[in-house]
């Protein structure tokens, strides 16, 4: 476990590594691998891997400035934000909706129990009552009614 900790210490602190170089297993006089390195310590015997250091194919991306990412994040809050008043907006009518949709049935109900149903003349400002010749056409309306709004 020593040894391994060594060699990759070794291998980080070596900072002459010339892109594609071997590298080299280095043992001591009993056997015992005390590193890997393209260039063995003094008093360690060097066998060859087929480890090669190449520098990756792909550049490193470069990173964004402070700026640029302060921007990147305000961009998603306001993406976000406006997505959450499209929700806010969307449920509300929604509930709009089922309100008028609740509203017109149970209007249409009454009108089918023959309840007694008044309204204000605009005339006068009076309460009238609906008369029986006009339940049909009244009917016929709230039945319009629940339709638009109960989809």
């Amino acid at each position: 476990m020593n040894t391994r900790r060594y060699a990759a210490v070794l291998l980080l602190t070596m900072p002459g590594l010339a892109a594609g170089a071997q590298i080299n297993k280095c043992m001591d006089a009993s056997g015992k691998v005390v590193a890997y390195a393209a260039e063995c310590p003094a008093g360690t015997r060097s066998e060859q891997t087929n480890i090669k250091n190449a520098p990756s194919a792909a550049p490193a991306p470069a990173q964004k400035s402070l700026a640029e990412r302060d921007a990147e994040f305000r961009k998603r809050q306001m993406e976000k934000q406006e997505a959450a008043t499209k929700d806010e907006k969307k449920s509300a009518e929604q509930a709009q909706r089922k309100r008028a949709c609740d509203s017109a049935r149970a209007y249409l109900k009454s009108l089918q129990e023959k309840q007694r149903i008044t309204r204000t003349d605009p005339k006068t400002g009076e309460r009238v009552f609906l008369e029986d010749a006009e339940y049909p056409k009244e009917i016929a309306r709230a039945q319009q009614a629940v339709s638009n709004n109960c989809k």
